[in-house]
C-alpha cells in the first residue's frame, strides 16, 4: 500500500537541506513514500555548478528547472534550458548538467527510488540556508557511488 499524504506535504524532518557536491539539496519525495516508485529531490546550485558525467544504470531521472538557466547533457546531445523546462535523461545514458546563471533551482525525480539514499548518506547538514558549502572528499561520494550502480564516465561539463 503507497503511504497517503493528505495535505499533500511531507513532514518537515523529510525535507532537511543538506550539502551535496557544493550545492545545497533537499529529499522532497523519499522513495518510501511511493512504495519506491520515485522519489524526488530538490537541488540549489550556483553558477558553473556541475557533477563529473555520469550514469545511472537503475533509474530514470526527469530534471525540472524552476528558475535560472541550466545546460543539460544527455547522451550526445545539449539542451539549453530555462526556467519552466525539463530534460529527461534515461537510465544507462551517461548525463550531467551546468549551471549557467547565477543560481539554479531544481527538481529532480528518479524513478524508481532508492538512489537518493546515496544523496544524503554522502550528504553534509545545511544548518542554515546562507551557509558556504563545506568542501567535500569526492574519492568517498564515488567510491560509495558503485553500490547505487552510478558511475562516472567523464569529467564535469565546463562552460
Amino acid at each position: 500500500m503507497i503511504a497517503p499524504f493528505p495535505d499533500h506535504t511531507l513532514p518537515e524532518a523529510d525535507a532537511e537541506p543538506f550539502w551535496f557536491l557544493g550545492g545545497r539539496a533537499r529529499i522532497l519525495l523519499p522513495g518510501s513514500r511511493t512504495n519506491g516508485a520515485l522519489s524526488v529531490l530538490e537541488f540549489f546550485d550556483t553558477a558553473g555548478h556541475a557533477p563529473p558525467h555520469h550514469l545511472h544504470a537503475d533509474e530514470d531521472e526527469l530534471w525540472t528547472v524552476l528558475d535560472g538557466e541550466v545546460s543539460f547533457f544527455v547522451g550526445d546531445q545539449r539542451l539549453d534550458l530555462q526556467a519552466g523546462q525539463i530534460a529527461f535523461g534515461p537510465r544507462g545514458t551517461p548525463h550531467s548538467y551546468l549551471v549557467r546563471s547565477a543560481t539554479a533551482h531544481l527538481a529532480v525525480a528518479f524513478t524508481p527510488s532508492r538512489i537518493e539514499e546515496w544523496f544524503s548518506s554522502n550528504g553534509t547538514p545545511a544548518t542554515r540556508l546562507d551557509d558556504v558549502a563545506p568542501t567535500f572528499d569526492i574519492g568517498a561520494i564515488l567510491t560509495s557511488a558503485a553500490a547505487f550502480h552510478v558511475s562516472v564516465t567523464g569529467p564535469p561539463p565546463t562552460v
